[in-house]
């Protein structure tokens, strides 16, 4: 079994809050790259940097999203860490059928997001659905749905928007939103220990 493996991903993202009241609205690019480091064949942990655009309405001056009143867009630079549990046995196993070349996973963990022009950090937690596709020994193909729930309001960089008053530190559904859909390729190094004498023959 390999431990390790490192590789890179690209797709589309998009932003939930006050200016997009529904996922993939004014979607944009997100890409990035991570690294995963594998306990077993069931649990990994994986850490990873994402850069996504985000964009909506610009308000009315009430605070509220107009249509054709131009877009406000807003760089997001997210760094998380997150536990990995694949549903089935994720290896290459020429005697075993429990073990699978594929497999679906969730995942939970704990972010950052530096944004608005690096003047402001923002904490998130990470949900993952995913499905992992080992098509050789040391590569796979993986597509992840990620979605990041924020312990703030002020993702869009616009006033009338972020959480002036202080009134979203308590209530999490007021929060901002945003999230990802990419397709990952990655290349496994590192490998575990033997577990006999005859398989390094």
């Amino acid at each position: 079994m390999y431990l390790c493996d490192f590789g890179f991903q690209g797709g589309i993202g998009y932003y939930v809050g006050d200016a997009n009241p529904h996922i993939f609205v004014h979607p944009r690019e997100a890409y990035g790259g991570f690294f995963r480091y594998r306990f077993t064949q069931r649990w990994a942990l994986q850490v990873q940097g994402i850069t996504q655009r985000i964009t909506g309405l610009n308000p009315d001056g009430t605070g509220f999203a107009v249509k054709n009143n131009g877009m406000w867009t807003n760089q997001l630079v997210n760094i998380d860490v997150v536990a990995e549990y694949n549903f089935f046995r994720f290896d290459v196993a020429e005697y075993d059928s429990r073990v699978k070349t594929y497999t679906p996973y969730i995942g939970l963990g704990i972010g950052m997001s530096i944004h608005s022009g690096f003047t402001r950090v923002s904490g998130y937690l990470p949900f993952v659905i995913g499905f992992k596709w080992k098509f050789h020994p040391r590569c796979n193909l993986q597509l992840v749905w990620q979605h990041n729930v924020y312990f703030s309001d002020n993702l869009e960089h616009v006033d009338a928007y972020n959480n002036l008053h202080d009134l979203n530190g308590s209530n999490i559904l007021n929060c901002d939103v945003t999230g990802t859909l990419m397709v990952g390729l990655s290349v496994a190094f590192a490998t575990g220990k033997k577990v006999c004498r005859r398989c390094e023959e």
